[in-house]
């Protein structure tokens, strides 16, 4: 199983998508480089960061990109068909997970998902959509406009950075607790399911078929 080392400080911390910033230089890089055989030749360099606190889980992603698009606009808009970064995370052990998917403009769809087998193409056997009171508590940083209705086919670096507060997602999870040595589970994933270059890369690999909602391929994340 993948394992990341999460960096775990002891009091809350400010959003930064500054990569160099000096919390996020103690941290460690991951790759999301496992690209599924339906994807096209374009394979974007995408990595990540991700730190804890008592109160909150950080990320943050650095894309090296192109074919980039934005058009989703409104909280839980299928934004995975722009240009999107991910983070599936199990925040605690036996319950259900929370899929966090933000396109390039910082739109955000979230679900919390206790039973991920399909009823249809579109719909899981136990899922709750995540209030959009909650959601809101969910802050993003983004270095891209929130439309870009046009393909920008040129070479892109683009930084999304996301600060996920327990409170958000206690409604749903109880009660989470991060410290030294916790280990939670989670994959993280880049996409553009609708872009002139649709492409699915994943940090663990997901197999076949071509779906990221598999909580038993996800890799362990360890807060040190």
């Amino acid at each position: 199983m993948k394992t990341y080392r999460v960096k775990y400080f002891d009091s809350p911390h400010p959003l930064s998508m500054d990569w160099g910033d000096t919390a996020w230089q103690q941290c460690d890089t991951l790759s999301i480089d496992s690209f599924h055989p339906r994807s096209t030749d374009h394979h974007p360099v995408t990595e990540a960061k991700l730190l804890a606190t008592p109160d909150a889980l950080h990320v943050l992603f650095r894309v090296q990109d192109r074919y980039v698009k934005s058009i989703s606009t409104a909280y839980q808009d299928p934004v995975c068909r722009d240009s999107c970064v991910e983070l599936f995370w199990q925040p605690i052990a036996g319950k259900g997970y929370f899929n966090f998917e933000f396109n390039c403009g910082g739109v955000m769809l979230l679900y919390y998902i206790e039973d991920a087998r399909r009823k249809n193409p579109a719909d899981f056997e136990k899922y709750t959509l995540v209030a959009e009171g909650d959601g809101k508590q969910v802050e993003t940083l983004t270095t891209l406009p929130p439309v870009i209705p046009v393909e920008i086919t040129e070479p892109t670096e683009w930084f999304l950075a996301a600060k996920i507060p327990f409170s958000a997602l206690e409604p749903y999870v109880g009660k989470i607790k991060l410290n030294r040595n916790s280990v939670s589970r989670a994959n993280l994933y880049k996409c553009a399911g609708e872009s002139s270059h649709p492409h699915w890369a994943s940090w663990v690999d997901v197999g076949e078929p071509l779906n990221f909602h598999k909580p038993e391929k996800f890799g362990e994340l360890v807060c040190v």
